[in-house]
């Protein structure tokens, strides 16, 4: 199969499983919250229209990058409807991806932005913003099929996984049956058919504030991944 029809092929499976994502209504506690944070709004944003549906995944259908994040944010995904889209970690992430050269802007405002992904696929392990950003293990459950398909269809480009925070790291472990392997920041682990997990701390206001989590420590992990895909790793 040529490399243009991988890629339709490709576009058309993560654009069914996102389809799926927004008409999931299987987590009742974060149906409701998502939809009275979509009433309430913020004071920021109150003259919005919130996207208070499940958030889609969003990039490049043949991505060699896969970037698993924890869930949306309230009043950023949740109200823009892309994810990390209007938020402080969203902020942080498109940064690095577009200095280590796999976006094309530094900033993700709204879903009309002009963002555009090259090598690299944004998702999460809850597709619903939860309350308090704590996902319940049976919303993350539910959740994990919409991961495995994910991780399947691009089996065939990815070469690097990069989990932010521990929910998505474990999430990730326990759909892909990983084990033994220890959370921290910028620990890099061989994992199925020669790819290479990176696991980092989330970029969170309280890590990013509290200085848990250095841009210096940031971007180094978009530079390894870079790195590893180019084969210079």
């Amino acid at each position: 199969m040529s490399t243009d029809l991988l890629a339709k092929e490709e576009y058309l499976s993560l654009r069914r499983v996102n389809e799926r994502i927004i008409n999931c209504e299987m987590c009742p506690r974060l149906t409701k919250y998502i939809g009275e944070v979509g009433k309430t709004k913020t004071k920021k944003y109150m003259d919005q229209v919130y996207w208070a549906k499940p958030v889609p995944s969003f990039g490049d259908p043949h991505s060699k990058l896969l970037v698993i994040g924890l869930a949306p944010a309230a009043n950023g995904g949740n109200r823009t409807g892309r994810i990390f889209t209007g938020d402080s970690s969203g902020d942080w992430l498109v940064k690095a991806l577009f200095e280590t050269g796999f976006a094309n802007k530094p900033t993700s405002i709204s879903k009309d932005d002009g963002l555009i992904l090259k090598d690299a696929y944004l998702t999460a392990a809850a597709r619903c913003a939860p309350p308090q950003n704590k996902p319940n293990p049976s919303e993350i459950s539910n959740c994990s099929q919409y991961l495995i398909s994910e991780i399947e269809i691009l089996e065939k480009t990815s070469k690097v996984i990069v989990t932010l925070g521990k929910i998505a790291f474990d999430a990730y472990c326990r759909v892909c049956h990983v084990k033994d392997l220890k959370f921290g920041h910028n620990l890099i682990y061989p994992v199925h058919n020669d790819k290479s997990l990176i696991v980092s701390y989330h970029p969170s206001r309280r890590n990013t504030n509290t200085g848990l989590l250095t841009w210096q420590m940031w971007i180094n992990i978009f530079e390894t991944a870079r790195c590893i895909i180019n084969n210079n790793l």
